[in-house]
């Protein structure tokens, strides 16, 4: 009598397999883990940068667009080293919105507030305030943000003379960590505030 095999794994076969292959999938998952932990940091820097970026643009855009209020009020509200307070047709509508850009810790933010009513005003408690970018270190690392010039291209000192600005440029540094690489970047930018040129 001629007994036949039965084709398959055994039981030994299949834990052979098993162990193989989650050793593999160990190995694999082991690898993954450790590229993104040591690259972690620099994905958030990337990120942050990527983030800062566009907000210095919106930013330079805005100070590009600044213009009376809809109340008649002087363009610039108040400026500083680390904000801007201005008003600006930032939507392109037939509206004039308030603009603050300040920094607070680490955050650069930003506060709009439309105008309403008739005659149209704008309140404190209108304004909705949005963070542009997280980890900028100017505050910590003593870098101002906002340099202001006049029309002759001297720097500004003197915070309380708004009406003689026609230029702005902007410096961010951003690092989502001190202790670590990547070191800081630092984002540059300017505007030119075409609508006050003729008045300067």
């Amino acid at each position: 009598m001629i007994y036949k095999r039965n084709k398959g794994f055994t039981i030994i076969e299949t834990l052979v397999v098993i162990s193989i292959f989650v050793l593999i999938m160990t190995a694999v998952s082991s690898s993954i883990l450790y590229f993104y932990k040591s690259n972690s940091i620099t994905i958030e820097q990337a990120y942050a940068i990527n983030s800062a970026r566009k907000g210095i643009e919106f930013m330079a855009r805005d100070i590009r667009e600044i213009i009376y209020s809809d109340e008649g009020a002087y363009p610039i509200i108040s400026m500083s080293a680390n904000s801007f307070y201005f008003y600006s047709d930032i939507d392109r509508d037939d509206s004039i919105e308030r603009v603050r850009y300040f920094i607070e810790g680490t955050d650069l933010k930003k506060g709009i507030t439309e105008s309403f009513g008739d005659p149209p005003q704008y309140l404190d408690i209108n304004e909705k305030i949005s963070v542009i970018s997280d980890s900028v270190r100017n505050i910590e690392q003593q870098k101002i943000v906002f340099i202001f010039f006049d029309n002759q291209g001297n720097e500004i000192i003197d915070y309380d003379k708004i009406s003689a600005v026609a230029f702005v440029k902007i410096n961010l540094i951003v690092n989502i960590n001190t202790n670590r690489l990547p070191d800081e970047f630092t984002l540059r930018s300017s505007a030119t505030l075409r609508n006050l040129k003729i008045n300067l």
